[in-house]
C-alpha cells in the first residue's frame, strides 16, 4: 500500500492555491493534493484521505445524501449508564444596592458512570 493519498474533495483541483499549481512554462495545471498518510498527530485520521478542512467540508456537503443513505440510522443507540449524584457547599452571588453579595448555597454535581461491559 502507498504511503501517500490523493485528496478525496473531487473539486480539490479546482481551488486556487499556489501549492497546486504544476507544471512548465505555458503548461501549468492545478492538481489535486497529495497527502503523507498517517502525517498528523492521530493514526487513521480524517486528514490522511483530505488535504484540509474545507476540503473535507466540500466533500462532505457534496456527497451528504449519499453518506446518509449509506449509513443511516433507524433507530436511536442506547449505552447503559449509572447516574451519581453529590451535593456540595458552594456559593453565589447576588446583585444588592450595595454591589454584589456573596452568599452560601448548596450545588449539586452530577456525574455519569459507565457500566463496564
Amino acid at each position: 500500500m502507498s504511503d501517500y493519498n490523493w485528496c478525496h474533495n473531487p473539486d480539490c483541483h479546482k481551488i486556487e492555491t499556489q501549492s497546486r499549481v504544476r507544471g512548465s512554462g505555458d503548461n501549468k495545471v492545478l492538481r489535486t493534493v497529495k497527502i503523507r498518510s498517517g502525517s498528523h498527530w492521530r493514526s487513521n485520521s480524517i486528514f490522511d484521505y483530505f488535504c484540509n478542512q474545507n476540503c473535507l467540508m466540500q466533500f462532505l456537503n457534496k456527497f451528504k445524501d449519499e453518506i446518509a443513505q449509506t449509513y443511516s440510522v433507524k433507530q436511536p443507540s442506547e449505552t447503559p449508564i449509572k447516574v451519581k449524584k453529590e451535593k456540595y457547599d458552594t456559593h453565589r452571588y447576588r446583585y444588592t444596592d450595595n454591589g454584589y453579595e456573596r452568599y452560601a448555597t448548596v450545588g449539586t454535581r452530577t456525574t455519569i458512570e459507565r457500566n463496564n461491559e
